[in-house]
């Protein structure tokens, strides 16, 4: 698949940290399908060795450079990031402590900035980020929420360290683009489903002893496609122009969360659910905060209070249009494809499932 107007050459090397990861192994894919012949993955996982495997018989003329390391190495870094022209940025830390997604996101990509800091190939370096970082605070409900929007300028009192690592480590990338003029690009996915993804995004809300919470049934799912998003992100690594942009990831023919859990139900089980306004689900939030401030006598915020509720449910319009528009892109699987492949996928993990329990 041929691209014109690109900042490298289809020989040059490629780095993609978090190969290994749902998202990671799709970008590896979509880079060999555009003819890029020099990939080195990296991961932390022994998984990483399975890539070139994987890819061999399709791409045969495909150079898979499989490389185990941890990026909290220094030493690892310089080894991961030598001769690179593009670096695909996708390895994050998650879990509930602050300290550890701080050490995994933030220290982990200053020690890879550190290696690319004087490496005179590099043409561009990917951050993938996250809609959490968004401060929905200032946007009416049913506002558009787009690139131009606030960034959360305290994330430690969203009560999620995912949020807080996203967040810091797009500020350090910033630090270093006016530091050492790193050349950089920020994609911003919204909610990324597809096979392979085995849990339902959590802006349709959350299970709770058996019941699942469905909160805000009328808005609109930020969704994006497994293919639509590794199609942007790479496009977003390899155009021309588009040095310092941030771009937010998201399909065409968006759902209502409504809609999306009605086809859950139909496809692939019937999952026990309770309607929760998005009024009564911030009123919570806000209790939720009152109770952790009298019991904790802190200025810290519990994981669930009001700006999370803001940031997954309030309710927003999003655009597409920057993607087009500078990049060329456009989602090459519809909602209505998308959406039948994951339930199928999740169908037969159902199945599976059940079998497994039988036997």
């Amino acid at each position: 698949m041929f691209v014109d107007d690109i900042i490298i050459n289809y020989d040059d090397l490629i780095l993609i940290t978090g190969s290994s990861g749902f998202i990671g192994t799709k970008v590896v894919e979509t880079l060999l399908s555009y003819g890029f012949r020099k990939l080195r993955c990296f991961d932390k996982a022994s998984s990483v060795f399975s890539i070139q495997k994987k890819f061999s018989n399709s791409f045969k003329e495909a150079q898979i450079e499989p490389m185990k390391g941890d990026l909290f190495d220094p030493t690892d870094c310089k080894k991961a990031a030598n001769g690179v022209s593009v670096i695909f940025h996708l390895a994050a830390g998650f879990g509930k402590s602050f300290q550890a997604v701080y050490k995994n996101s933030v220290q982990t990509t200053k020690n890879l900035l550190d290696a690319v800091t004087h490496e005179k190939k590099l043409k561009r370096f990917i951050n993938v980020s996250s809609f959490s970082v968004y401060s929905n605070k200032k946007i009416k409900r049913g506002g558009l929420l787009d690139e131009s929007c606030d960034v959360e300028k305290e994330p430690e009192r969203c009560g999620e360290a995912y949020c807080y690592g996203k967040v810091k480590q797009e500020e350090l990338l910033l630090e270093y683009n006016k530091k050492y003029s790193t050349p950089y690009v920020i994609v911003r996915p919204g909610a990324v489903y597809g096979p392979g993804n085995k849990e339902l995004t959590g802006r349709l809300g959350v299970g709770r002893f058996g019941i699942f919470l469905h909160i805000g049934g009328s808005n609109i799912l930020p969704l994006t496609y497994i293919d639509n998003c590794s199609d942007a992100i790479v496009l977003a690594g390899i155009k021309k122009g588009v040095d310092g942009e941030v771009f937010n990831i998201v399909d065409d023919e968006l759902p209502r969360s409504r809609e999306f859990l009605k086809m859950y139900k139909k496809k692939v089980r019937n999952l026990k659910s309770v309607n929760i306004p998005y009024y009564v689900i911030y009123f919570l939030g806000f209790v939720s905060e009152i109770c952790y401030e009298w019991l904790a006598k802190n200025k810290s915020q519990p994981e669930f209070n009001r700006r999370r509720c803001e940031t997954y449910w309030k309710g927003n319009q999003y655009t597409n249009t920057k993607l087009k528009n500078l990049l060329g892109w456009k989602p090459k699987v519809s909602i209505t494809e998308g959406t039948k492949r994951y339930f199928d996928y999740l169908k037969g993990l159902e199945e599976s499932n059940k079998l497994n329990k039988n036997t």
